[in-house]
């Protein structure tokens, strides 16, 4: 006869995840809001930065862009020292032209970085500003290494973002209904208290999407060990050493100019950004924009000859794209960018809503002991009054 399992020893799963998931919200909480926090920011950047830097009395330009104007006022704004490495330019027409500019390096420390707004029309500098030093610079460095220096500030958001999909797991696990009573799992009131009902609610609906942006930030906190992992499934381009992405070359041959009319003869595409040539290459990249597709084009223009190629990314480098582009919420529609802006928002409220259960939880308990100990005490004592005098007869 087999002995029957006590509810104690049935339980132990759904308490050890639920301790699981407890400290490490609470324990976490300080880093996790706010790198959550910082994300949702950083979703609608772009285009809180196009509407500040857009003048309001900018208007659509009627002609060409006079790149080397642009570009030579931009080099005056940003002084000798400073080098053009890429041209941007944004969907809206009305919106000023970007031109990035790379200075030189002092010895021991990273290269300063300028980048020039300048208006479409008559190619004057609107603004000069030092994107690290402004807020939504402050947030893209936050938001992936802390402001920490060297791989130490990425290594605790990589542990932090495998600590974020624990969290998410674990609630959906914590959440899910007993006995398949699923008429009660999406009821409002599970409980008396609004923080409690806040916290199972939202933490339904935000889990997956939670874990997914969990799991493709630990693979954007580790890109090498990323890379590797990914390289295993879909063929991957090495990775270039050296950072010459940043870098180009002083004199190229060819003028943006050139570079521009040759892109923009490409039918049904519009020019989104232009990378001057690096040395590594020799080559100046084009990122165009084309109907109907929701990945960008990239072609390849080589600077002594003009030969035009097409850059055809591998499946691994494809996918690799589509994981930095749902992070960042781009690349995938309005709604998309929506939920990754509120599944950004969320961590907050369910550490505050998680918090609040927990003492409430705590409270409950203290108030069952005492309780306990006063029913215990009065069971032990004498059924009589307890007097030290004999009572009268």
């Amino acid at each position: 006869m087999t002995e029957r399992t006590s509810p104690r020893r049935r339980g132990w799963p759904q308490r050890l995840w639920r301790n699981i998931h407890l400290w490490l919200g609470i324990g976490l909480f300080v880093l996790l809001v706010p790198i959550a926090l910082s994300g949702a920011i950083l979703v609608y950047h772009d285009d809180i930065d196009e509407m500040m830097r857009t003048p309001r009395e900018a208007t659509v330009s009627q002609g060409p862009v006079d790149l080397p104007l642009a570009i030579a006022n931009a080099k005056q704004a940003a002084g000798d020292k400073f080098q053009p490495t890429v041209v941007r330019f944004s969907d809206n027409p009305r919106a000023p032209m970007t031109i990035s500019l790379r200075g030189q390096a002092p010895k021991g420390e990273r290269p300063p970085f300028l980048t020039a707004y300048v208006d479409r029309n008559d190619s004057r500098v609107l603004n000069l500003v030092d994107f690290r030093a402004s807020f939504f610079g402050f947030m893209h460095v936050f938001h992936e290494n802390l402001t920490i220096p060297f791989y130490y500030g990425r290594d605790i958001v990589g542990w932090v973002g495998v600590a974020m999909l624990v969290l998410s797991l674990t609630g959906l696990y914590l959440w899910w209904p007993r006995h398949n009573q699923w008429s009660r799992a999406f009821v409002w009131r599970r409980s008396p208290a609004t923080s409690s009902n806040l916290h199972y609610m939202a933490g339904f609906w935000v889990c997956l999407p939670l874990a997914f942006l969990s799991l493709t930030g630990i693979y954007l906190a580790w890109p090498q060990q990323g890379r590797s992992v990914l390289s295993t499934f879909a063929p991957i381009t090495e990775q270039q050493r050296g950072g010459g992405g940043a870098q180009a070359i002083a004199n190229p041959q060819r003028s943006p100019t050139e570079i521009y009319n040759i892109a923009t003869a490409r039918p049904n595409s519009a020019i989104t950004a232009i990378f001057f040539p690096a040395p590594q290459t020799g080559a100046w990249r084009v990122q165009l924009r084309e109907d109907g597709k929701s990945e960008p084009t990239t072609i390849l223009i080589n600077d002594r000859s003009g030969a035009v190629s097409t850059v055809e990314p591998l499946a691994g480098d494809r996918v690799g794209f589509w994981i930095r582009w749902l992070h960042e919420g781009s690349h995938a529609g309005e709604i998309w960018r929506l939920i990754v802006f509120v599944t950004g928002l969320m961590p907050a409220v369910l550490g505050v809503t998680g918090i609040l259960v927990w003492l409430r939880q705590r409270r409950q308990r203290t108030l069952l002991k005492s309780s306990n100990h006063g029913q215990l005490a009065s069971a032990n004592a004498p059924a009589g009054a307890i007097s030290n005098t004999t009572p009268a007869e």
